[in-house]
């Protein structure tokens, strides 16, 4: 126990933090050396591909938690792959709607295999009784997140 009584490694924050870096920048590592993405350009196909329609980068700021200038890179350089199209919107020449590609999507399925297999590797580490206590304990968190951020919501 820390002098102070405040134990740093039993913060959740904390905890999650580092989970997260950890498992993040595990996978960061593959998708790098197979296709020399960055963190932003990954989340942002990831964002793109999962919903399976045109977003704006606004919607993808928002789907992947990310600012809107990592987004604005990570677009410009998925289009200059040539894995991402832009399109203005009819009435608000401010608004583009971002779609991948037919290489976009192909690259996208790449990676979800990529992202399956390494999803493999952390059952295998973890274990599945491990893994099935973590997903109920992010459920119950990710449950909590809507009732702050939708308070609406909550009363039911």
């Amino acid at each position: 126990m820390a002098a102070d009584g405040f134990e740093l490694n039993a913060f959740l924050p904390y905890r999650l933090n580092r989970a997260a870096e950890f498992v993040a920048l595990r996978f960061a590592a593959q998708y790098k050396a197979r296709y020399q993405l960055t963190r932003p350009e990954w989340r942002t196909l990831a964002a793109l591909g999962s919903t399976g329609r045109p977003m704006t980068a606004t919607e993808v700021g928002a789907h992947s938690a990310m600012h809107k200038t990592k987004v604005s890179r990570a677009v410009a350089a998925l289009e200059k792959r040539r894995w991402l199209t832009r399109r203005q919107h009819e009435d608000d020449r401010r608004v583009e709607h971002l779609e991948l590609t037919k290489t976009g999507i192909r690259a996208y399925g790449e990676l979800t295999e990529l992202a399956a297999r390494y999803q493999a590797e952390l059952n295998a580490l973890i274990g599945p009784a491990e893994m099935q206590a973590l997903a109920v304990g992010l459920e119950a968190l990710e449950r909590a997140i809507v009732r702050i951020e939708k308070p609406d919501n909550a009363r039911g």
